[in-house]
C-alpha cells in the first residue's frame, strides 16, 4: 500500500518496475508498447527474444535496461470484443499476474499504464475498474508501492454515476452560493431603501434560520428505526471527538480501537504508506496534510459530524468553498466510503487524492 493514480510518462517513472502493455509477441509495437522499447533500447528487445511471446492475460519479467526502472514487466491485454468473451476475467489476470512477477522480484514500487484500453477498444471507465479493483484487492495482503499512469487528460469518468452525481451536486452547491450571494445583495439595497422592509425580511430570515414555530412548520420525532445513519452512531464517538485535551494523533488512535478495526487494516483502507502511519502513531503531536485526515474519515466511516471533529483536531474545517471539501462532503453524507473510486473522481477534476504517501 497505497496505491496512486498519476499523471505522467511511464518511461520516466523511477520505480523498481514498470509494466508494458505488449502484444503477444514481445517483440515491440506502437504506444506504450513502442515508447517502453525505445527507451530502454536494443538490448530490451534481445531479451525478449528469449521468452517465447506470452498469452493473453499472462506475463513475464525482464530488466529494464536504459529505463529508470529496474525491470520491465510484459503483459498482454485482451482485445474488446463487447465484453462478453472474457475480456474482464483476461484484464484482471493481467494486473493480477504482473504484480505477482513483481512482489517474487522484490520489488517495492511498480507502474502500470492503462492496459488494453487504447488501441485495443477497452471502454476506459470500464478499464479503469478493473484495474483499480485488481490492484487494491491484490494491496490488501502485501505492503507495495503501485502507480496506474494515466498518460494526457483523458475523460475516464464520464459515464460513472458517481462521477455524474457529484458534479451535479458540486454545480448545486455553487447554484446555492449564487443565489444566497444576490440574496444578501437584494437584502442590503432594501436596507437603504426601505429600512421597514428589510426589517420585515430579516425577521422572516431569522425564524426560517431558527426554526420559529410562528413561521416554520413544527419538526415531527422520527421513529429511532427511521432515523438517518448520522442519528444512529455510538455516542462514544462523539465523547472522543470532544475530549478537546488530545491531539489528532491519539484521537485517530482511540476512534480506530473503538471501530474495532487493527492499524493494518485502518491506514490500509485509507491509503495510507505503513510508515507514514508510523509517524503519526509515534508522534502525539504529528500535524497530517488534510487529505490524509480525510482518508482516515473514509477509512472509519465517520459521519459529516465526526469528520469535521477530527478534522478540528488537525486545525482544518470543511467548507463550501473548495471543490474537494464539497466532494468529500457529498460522499461523506450519501455514506460512500471507498477511497479509491473517490480518488478517481479527485484525480478527473485534478485535485489532490486522499492517502498515499502525503504527510
Amino acid at each position: 500500500m497505497p496505491f496512486e493514480l498519476i499523471r505522467n510518462d511511464i518511461t520516466k517513472m523511477k520505480v523498481d518496475a514498470i509494466v508494458n502493455a505488449a502484444n503477444r509477441s514481445l517483440l515491440g509495437g506502437g504506444g506504450v508498447d513502442g515508447a517502453i522499447h525505445r527507451a530502454a533500447g536494443p538490448e530490451l528487445l534481445e531479451e525478449c527474444r528469449t521468452l517465447g511471446g506470452c498469452e493473453t492475460g499472462d506475463a513475464k519479467i525482464t530488466k529494464g535496461y536504459r529505463l529508470p526502472a529496474r525491470y520491465v514487466i510484459h503483459t498482454v491485454g485482451p482485445v474488446w470484443h463487447g465484453g462478453g468473451h472474457g475480456e474482464k476475467e483476461l484484464l484482471a489476470s493481467c494486473y493480477r499476474r504482473s504484480l505477482e512477477l513483481a512482489d517474487k522480484a522484490g520489488c517495492e514500487s511498480v507502474a502500470f499504464p492503462m492496459i488494453s484500453a487504447g488501441a485495443y477498444g477497452y471502454p476506459k471507465d470500464q478499464a479503469l475498474s478493473v484495474a483499480m479493483e485488481t490492484i487494491t484487492g491484490f494491496l490488501m495482503d502485501h505492503e507495495m508501492m503501485v502507480y496506474l499512469v494515466i498518460f494526457g487528460h483523458d475523460a475516464l469518468l464520464t459515464g460513472k454515476k458517481l462521477f455524474r452525481d457529484i458534479r451535479e451536486y458540486i454545480d448545486d452547491v455553487y447554484a446555492e452560493k449564487h443565489l444566497i450571494s444576490r440574496r444578501e445583495n437584494a437584502r442590503e439595497q432594501l436596507w437603504r431603501q426601505d429600512e421597514k422592509a428589510a426589517l420585515e425580511m430579516d425577521i422572516q430570515l431569522g425564524a426560517a434560520i431558527h426554526g420559529n414555530p410562528v413561521c416554520a412548520a413544527p419538526k415531527q420525532s422520527i421513529p429511532a428505526s427511521e432515523a438517518p445513519p448520522d442519528a444512529m452512531i455510538a455516542p462514544d464517538w462523539d465523547k472522543i471527538l470532544k475530549q478537546t485535551d488530545k491531539g489528532f494523533s491519539e484521537t485517530l488512535l482511540d476512534l480506530i480501537d473503538e471501530r474495532g478495526m487493527t492499524d493494518a487494516e485502518c491506514y490500509k483502507k485509507a491509503n495510507i504508506d505503513r510508515k507514514l502511519f508510523s509517524k503519526i502513531r509515534s508522534n502525539p503531536a504529528y500535524q497530517p496534510s488534510k487529505p490524509t485526515v480525510l482518508a482516515f474519515a473514509v477509512a472509519l466511516e465517520l459521519s459529516l459530524a465526526e469528520t469535521k471533529g477530527l478534522l478540528s483536531k488537525a486545525g482544518f474545517a470543511l467548507t463550501r468553498s473548495n471543490p474537494l471539501d464539497i466532494i468529500l462532503e457529498y460522499c461523506i453524507t450519501n455514506r460512500f466510503y471507498n477511497i479509491f473510486e473517490i480518488n478517481t473522481v479527485l484525480f478527473q477534476y485534478d485535485m489532490p487524492l486522499l492517502g498515499s504517501g502525503m504527510g
